[in-house]
């Protein structure tokens, strides 16, 4: 599933090519693309031609396009497979094309929502004061995000009884980290992933954080990581982050700062990736013996 890298590269693509534009007409040609539309796809396009689109927004892994001549946005959830293209009104339909955008400028492209497993969509919601869809405004920041709090961040990992990588991927705590860019951080930091929160000092919750930026900041300057077809920019370009990556995939291959084979494990219906000299489990907390009275 694409994560923040990948969804921030779509939405620059959206900022360049879309903002300022004014929808002329709207086809949806599948009606899972527009579920998450209570008022189904017929409602959706009424409400949503004749409105000039604003400059593409993005928290974590959901994207918007705010309406500048309304309250309303439209939020975009790319799921397993979804793709927001900016094609040529004359070029050939993808397979899975699921909802057409048309605008009244005469530039001869068009916004294309494609989805091979139909777990993304588009939907229109009214927004927060701060320009936040409605639908995602429990969300959290995420790390890239100027307003992001890093001593808040802090705080909530000493007091939640969790792990590490299950905080890294709770969208209440810090949104867009998903599995693949948890990896990452988790192997930059030498953190295993089974670390309790509880036992990380404001040092090492700070470098962790710094970390995970700047796995980040570096997917984006690449395109984000495809592993497949079905995630691309806006252009239909795949990124190439796979190239770069020093955990997530790399099972047996030698670590790249110890040389140890790299491990996989089974981790909450996903894998978890890490070398296990640098990065060594905790040591099982021992019960105290009882005392007899």
């Amino acid at each position: 599933m694409p994560e923040l890298p990948e969804v921030e590269v779509v939405r620059r693509g959206l900022e360049q090519w879309v903002a300022g534009r004014t929808v002329g007409s709207v086809e949806v040609l599948h009606p899972r693309a527009v579920r998450r539309h209570l008022g189904g796809g017929e409602d959706f396009a009424a409400r949503l031609e004749g409105h000039r689109i604003g400059v593409a927004r993005r928290r974590g892994k959901y994207l918007w396009l705010p309406l500048e001549d309304s309250g309303a946005a439209v939020l975009g959830h790319l799921g397993m497979s979804g793709q927001l293209l900016v094609q040529p009104e004359a070029a050939a339909d993808e397979k899975h094309l699921r909802i057409r955008i048309r605008f009244e400028d005469g530039l001869g492209t068009e916004l294309r929502f494609v989805d091979q497993r139909t777990f993304g969509g588009l939907s229109l919601h009214d927004t927060t004061p701060d320009g936040l869809p409605d639908a995602i405004a429990h969300i959290a920041r995420d790390p890239l995000d100027p307003e992001f709090d890093d001593a808040a961040f802090h705080t909530a990992l000493r007091l939640r009884r969790t792990t590490v990588k299950r905080a890294l991927l709770d969208q209440s705590l810090i949104s867009g980290v998903g599995n693949i860019y948890a990896d990452e951080a988790l192997w930059r930091a030498k953190l295993h992933y089974d670390r309790p929160t509880a036992s990380l000092t404001r040092p090492r919750s700070a470098e962790l954080l710094g970390h995970v930026r700047d796995v980040m900041k570096a997917a984006v300057a690449v395109g984000g990581t495809s592993f497949d077809s079905l995630y691309v920019n806006v252009n239909g370009e795949s990124g190439y982050f796979d190239r770069s990556l020093d955990a997530y995939g790399r099972e047996d291959e030698p670590c790249r700062r110890c040389g140890t084979p790299m491990r996989r494990r089974p981790w909450m219906n996903r894998s978890s990736y890490f070398c296990p000299r640098c990065q060594r489990p905790p040591r099982p907390v021992r019960s105290l013996p009882r005392v007899s009275s």
